[in-house]
């Protein structure tokens, strides 16, 4: 398959018309034009961004065949690029599969700023259904700051799970905590227990701030010291009556810090 022929097939794919896919490059639609006709060739910068664009290797974009070597090195079915010399280390794989034009897997990782994104993505930044990265952007994101509906990292936000050093999420657990239920160093929520707890509903620390606080020091309407004996499943009775639809697994968590 010509370059022309791959870059036709390719635009298609992606459900853009030359207009569109050369406002991406940064190039006219009649230059788009000339490129799908074979009258000329894109410079090497634009062949770079056409391939980041594509997620595709240089050789697939050039409709370049590989031979049974180079079959072999790539490992069949998937591409794989590496590269270090005394000053640079980088790795680069990219999964031919795709699910709507994003690789299965993309792992980009190496000394200096990479990115990677794919259903499965790694690298320094990371986009995917799976993300693991400095920054990490996904379903279920793992990195230094991650942001996901599930996140693990220092700084992390998840919709419905967050675990960090600072945290925000439905769950958020972490030396600050910000959630739903948010338990940490520092605990802000609805149900909160850490340290130092603020809760809307239930608050349970060694400072506890809330309609209902359980700890040592505690600010509200219906207060447990847990320095005293509190009796069996009181602390349960008392979410449960005061906040009927409370789970009781989670007011049964708090009859337990004590």
């Amino acid at each position: 398959m010509t370059f022309s022929e791959q870059l036709i097939n390719l635009r298609k794919q992606k459900g853009l018309s030359q207009e569109q896919l050369g406002a991406q490059i940064g190039v006219t639609r009649q230059t788009v034009s000339k490129w799908e006709l074979g009258d000329t060739t894109p410079e090497l910068d634009k062949l770079i961004q056409l391939c980041d664009f594509f997620h595709i290797s240089m050789d697939e974009l050039v409709g370049r065949e590989t031979t049974r070597e180079e079959q072999d090195w790539y490992m069949g079915e998937y591409s794989a690029y590496k590269y270090r010399d005394r000053d640079l280390w980088h790795y680069e794989y990219r999964s031919k599969r795709s699910i709507w034009g994003i690789p299965l897997v993309h792992i980009n990782i190496g000394r200096g700023f990479y990115k990677a994104r794919g259903i499965i993505a790694i690298g320094c930044r990371a986009r995917g259904m799976v993300a693991l990265g400095g920054a990490a952007q996904g379903m279920i994101a793992v990195g230094g700051a991650s942001v996901g509906l599930a996140s693990v990292g220092a700084a992390s936000v998840g919709l419905l799970l967050a675990i960090g050093g600072v945290s925000v999420g439905a769950i958020a657990i972490g030396g600050l905590a910000v959630g739903g239920l948010a338990i940490g160093g520092c605990a802000v929520g609805v149900y909160a227990i850490g340290g130092c707890a603020v809760g809307a509903r239930v608050a349970a620390g060694a400072y506890a701030n809330g309609p209902i606080a359980i700890g040592e020091q505690t600010v509200g309407e219906i207060v447990f010291d847990i320095r005293r004996s509190i009796a069996p499943d009181a602390i349960k009775q008392a979410i449960l009556e005061k906040y009927p639809g409370t789970w009781k697994w989670l007011a049964a968590l708090f009859d337990m810090v004590q």
